[in-house]
C-alpha cells in the first residue's frame, strides 16, 4: 500500500507528519519512507538510518550531429516541450526543457539528433531495523524533477514486495511534481493548518486528489491556532479529518533541532496513533 502525505503548501508540516508517522509505525512493523520531494529533500534531518545503497540516476536528451542534418525542421515540428530551436541551418538543443520523449531523436530522418544520457540526480536507500528511508535528490541546474520521481518509484517496485507499506513524502503544491508523486497512490492524507492560506491551499489540493480519484483524508497540524473554518470545510464536504495535531512552541523548537516530536508529547503521540490506526485499518481490511 502506498500511502502520499501530501498538502497544498508548503509549510504545513507535510514532513513532520510523514518522518514522525514512518518512525511510529516502524516501532512495531515494516515500513518505508521516500522522499519524493526532489528539488529541496529534508525528510532525511529527522531519520537516523546508515547507507545502504546509492544510485544515479540519468536522463535522455538529444545532441545534435550537425553532420548529418539536412536542416529539415521535423525535428522542431515534433518537440510539444520547445526544447529544440531551428535557427536557419542550425539546431539548438535546450536540454533543461527536454522530457526525455525520443520524438525528435525516432522522427529524424537522418539520425542527426542521438539520445545521450544526462546526470539528473542521484537515489540514497537507508536502513534503520524496520524502517527503509529514501531520499531522492535532484541534480542543482536540472529542472525534470517528474522523471527522477518516476525513476525513484521504478526503484521502489523492484526493491520492496506489494505488501510493503510505503510512505510518501510529496512535494508541496498541486503542480506537475505532485501529480506524478500522487498519482498511483492508494491513500492520500493532506496536512494544512487552520488558517486562511491553509484554507485556501488545502481547497486546491482536495481538488486536485478528487480529479485524479484518490481517497483522502486531513491532517490538521497546529491545531489551536487560526479558527475554525478547515473544520467546517471539512465538515461541509464529508471530509474526513484524520487528526488534530495541537500547536506547542516546544515542537518548533524541537523541529529546529532535527528531533521527532511525538516521542515528547503523550497528546501528539496519541494523534499518531490515530493516524497509523487509519493507514493501517485501510491497508488491512482493503478499504480505499
Amino acid at each position: 500500500m502506498i500511502v502520499a502525505i501530501a498538502s497544498g503548501k508548503g509549510g504545513t508540516g507535510k514532513t513532520t507528519v510523514s518522518t514522525n508517522l514512518a518512525s511510529f509505525i516502524s516501532s512495531f512493523q515494516k515500513v518505508v519512507l521516500v522522499d519524493l520531494d526532489v528539488e529541496e529533500p529534508n525528510s532525511g534531518l529527522f531519520i537516523d538510518a546508515e547507507l545502504a545503497r546509492e544510485e544515479d540516476k540519468y536522463s535522455m536528451v538529444p545532441v545534435w550531429d550537425e553532420k548529418k542534418c539536412t536542416s529539415c525542421g521535423k525535428c522542431q515540428q515534433h518537440c510539444n516541450f520547445n526544447a529544440i530551436v531551428q535557427l536557419g541551418k542550425k539546431i539548438m538543443v535546450f536540454p533543461e526543457l527536454c522530457h526525455s520523449c525520443f520524438a525528435c531523436s525516432e522522427l529524424c530522418p537522418e539520425e542527426a539528433l542521438p539520445m545521450v544520457p544526462q546526470k539528473l540526480g542521484g537515489i540514497k536507500h537507508f536502513e534503520n531495523g524496520n524502517l527503509s528511508f529514501i531520499e531522492s535528490r535532484l541534480k542543482v541546474g536540472q529542472e525534470q524533477s517528474t522523471s527522477l520521481i518516476a525513476q525513484t518509484k521504478e526503484y521502489l517496485d523492484k526493491n520492496f514486495p506489494e505488501e510493503t507499506l510505503i510512505l510518501f513524502d510529496a512535494p508541496p503544491g498541486t503542480s506537475c511534481p505532485v501529480i506524478e508523486a500522487v498519482k498511483h497512490a492508494d491513500y492520500v492524507i493532506l496536512v494544512t493548518e487552520p488558517t486562511p492560506f491553509g484554507l485556501h491551499d488545502l481547497k486546491l489540493a482536495v481538488e486536485t486528489v478528487k480529479l485524479l480519484g484518490k481517497a483522502f483524508g486531513v491532517v490538521i497540524n497546529r491545531y489551536g491556532i487560526g479558527n475554525k473554518a478547515v473544520e467546517e470545510y471539512c465538515d461541509g464536504n464529508q471530509i474526513p479529518i484524520i487528526s488534530k495535531i495541537p500547536n506547542h512552541r516546544t515542537v518548533a523548537k524541537l523541529y529546529s533541532e532535527g528531533k521527532l516530536i511525538y516521542k515528547q508529547f503523550p497528546e501528539i503521540e496519541n494523534e499518531f496513533t490515530k493516524i497509523a490506526d487509519d493507514v493501517l485499518h485501510r491497508k488491512n481490511m482493503g478499504v480505499i
